[in-house]
């Protein structure tokens, strides 16, 4: 074909493919063809991705290497494209299941959520819950200005020159101290707003929220974008009484999967400081797996919430596309990503998405589509062995990972259906690695083209070179490299639509790779690591890509101790039904769960 042309795979259409375990559809493991760059090397392979003629000669290698010319540029596709993954609500109401509506207030649906909680069992890992934190306060013998005190103390401890775990970009103790002082007299008084009155939760800095800046990890965002409010899912919380302490740190742009931040420091692991907390959402999975927080709000665009989670051993949750207001998220991946929830329990988890989940602004639905009622699962009456649940699982993809992760997790799903009398059904997914390269056309795209009116008047100086490499790349997508990526989103919503019709949820590991380690050559640059990148998101890409809601659980540990998770997705609005499953995994799970090397106790009585 000659060293400058490529052929393209001509895709059967999708009423031609068989999604059943015999099918003949070939799985394609990432093939990618990048080596790790830091330091020096990452200045370098910058530089040269910047110059006019030989940063395009070195992209368009890059892009045949790693097959995204093959599997997406000049691929023949029959589907025609699909934009934003909106999907028409069916009506289909589950059992077992508290409707409420979209529009109800904040902390009546919170209510209605607690209402549905089973008692907690006891925990070998005690990170203290939202009702834990509630029955401190009633009791009296906590108060939320002790509780914003401890976590003042406690975060400057975890940033001391010794731990350097760099969980925040900001975080402002007078106004953290003024939030308490509020709670605490609402308590005094006998008027908690709700159970998440003078709760700790913490936000992403890619969200904005009073009275800070909304950085994006950059050292530029708030120069050029200024927070004038908070988000719709702040502005919730608060209604709550939640107690914001801060924003926390993220990789760059969202840019990447690793938390290194070269501007505001590398986030660390609690289960082990050497090592990455995965991103992009990277503090908030860190603050609440360190116990300092039992909620927090994270930004997943390509797994950025459930990646972070899983590496991290904490839940990680986000729901159907349009289910949760986009408003005052910064618009850099408008059709993938979605707000999302890291929480200490499933419990929590259900507590945060009452909250912060329902009806659109018209900025975020210009459509005017109809947004259907919140389902809460009756978890104190849950008998999971009636439920009858199918769980489809596509083996080989399934196995793509880690010895220890693909026996951690099959181990899993085996307890799960061997305890409650599930069902496995074997099925193939086509095209999985197509869908995740052109999820990552798609991300690319739609960052490069929001911030394109900053760049050329911003100092070179203030990006992170990892990121100046991903937007020179970003930069280099064509408009029929975009418009194919989105007919194989199409093509994979239908063939997700066809294993729904004989399943309720897909499951997979979360993560291919557990936590890896932290390179000195990577504090000051960056990293570019697109190996280890490509093992983190490999289950991610449908929950974002597809717009369809799903959900992390920490079911063990790897021979080094480092957490491994089990990812359910779903159907469209089927919030619910993921819940539910969680708290079954979670029930079975929760006796083996380990206290991290770095954890706070936030509720200690002295």
């Amino acid at each position: 074909m000659g060293v400058f042309k490529d052929e393209g795979m001509v895709y059967r259409p999708v009423d031609e493919v068989d999604l059943g375990p015999n099918s003949d559809e070939f799985y394609i493991p990432a093939n990618v063809k990048a080596p790790r760059m830091a330091g020096l090397l990452v200045k370098v392979f910058a530089w040269f991705l910047e110059l006019p003629i030989l940063g395009g000669i070195i992209i368009y290698f890059l892009k045949k290497n790693n097959l995204i010319q093959k599997l997406v540029s000049f691929a023949e596709i029959q589907e025609p494209p699909l934009f934003v993954p909106l999907h028409p609500y069916q009506g289909n109401m589950e059992k077992e299941v508290e409707y409420v509506e979209a529009d109800m207030a904040p902390q009546e649906k919170v209510k209605n959520a607690v209402n549905c909680l089973q008692s907690s069992p006891p925990l070998s890992l005690q990170r203290w819950t939202i009702m834990d934190y509630c029955r401190a306060y009633k009791s009296g013998e906590i108060t939320p200005t002790m509780v914003a005190e401890r976590f003042i103390s406690f975060v400057r401890e975890s940033s001391s020159e010794e731990l350097q775990m760099s969980f925040f970009i900001e975080y402002y103790v007078q106004d953290i101290l003024k939030q308490a002082a509020e709670s605490t007299l609402r308590y005094e008084r006998g008027e908690a707003i709700s159970v998440l009155d003078g709760v700790p939760v913490a936000i992403k800095d890619e969200i904005d929220c009073m009275p800070y800046p909304t950085t994006g990890g950059t050292k530029w965002m708030h120069k050029v974008r200024e927070c004038k409010s908070d988000a719709s899912c702040v502005s919730r919380l608060r209604s709550c009484g939640a107690m914001i302490v801060g924003k926390t740190n993220m990789h760059e742009l969202g840019a990447g999967i690793s938390g290194i931040n070269p501007h505001y420091g590398a986030v660390r692991n609690p289960y082990d400081r050497r090592r990455i907390t995965g991103g992009s959402s990277s503090g908030s999975a860190a603050v609440v797996a360190a116990g300092l927080c039992p909620v927090a709000l994270g930004v997943d665009g390509g797994g950025s919430v459930r990646l972070p989670a899983a590496v991290c051993g904490v839940v990680g949750f986000k729901a159907t596309f349009a289910r949760v207001p986009h408003e005052g998220v910064l618009p850099i991946n408008y059709t993938v990503g979605m707000v999302g929830i890291l929480a200490a329990t499933v419990e929590d988890a259900l507590i945060a998405y009452a909250a912060i989940a329902g009806g659109l602004s018209s900025s975020d639905d210009p459509a005017g589509s109809t947004v259907p009622k919140i389902g809460i699962p009756l978890l104190k009456s849950a008998n999971y062995m009636s439920a009858d649940i199918k769980l489809a699982r596509y083996g080989k993809w399934f196995d793509d990972c880690s010895d220890d992760i693909k026996v951690c997790c099959s181990n899993a799903v085996a307890k799960l259906c061997d305890k409650y009398g599930w069902k496995r059904v074997e099925v193939t997914i086509p095209d999985i690695e197509a869908m995740r390269l052109s999820h990552y056309i798609t991300i690319g795209s739609e960052c490069s083209n929001s911030i394109a009116g900053y760049l050329n008047k911003l100092n070179k100086e203030e990006v992170g070179w990892d990121v100046r490499v991903g937007l020179s790349v970003y930069r280099a997508f064509h408009s029929h490299e975009y418009l194919n990526a989105q007919r194989i989103r199409n093509r994979q919503l239908q063939f997700h639509q066809n294993i729904f019709s004989i399943a309720d949820v897909i499951v997979t590991p979360t993560v291919g790779v557990t936590a890896y380690a932290i390179q000195d050559d990577t504090l000051n640059t960056g990293e570019l690591d697109y190996v280890n990148g490509a093992a983190l998101v490999r289950y991610q890409i449908a929950g974002n890509f597809l717009g369809l809601p799903a959900i992390t659980i920490p079911v063990g540990y790897d021979k080094s101790g480092l957490p491994i998770g089990l990812q359910f997705i779903g159907k469209p609005w089927s919030e619910s039904l993921l819940i539910y499953i969680a708290s079954a995994m979670q029930a079975l799970c929760t006796s083996g769960y380990k206290k991290p090397e770095v954890f706070y106790d936030m509720l200690a009585k002295n």
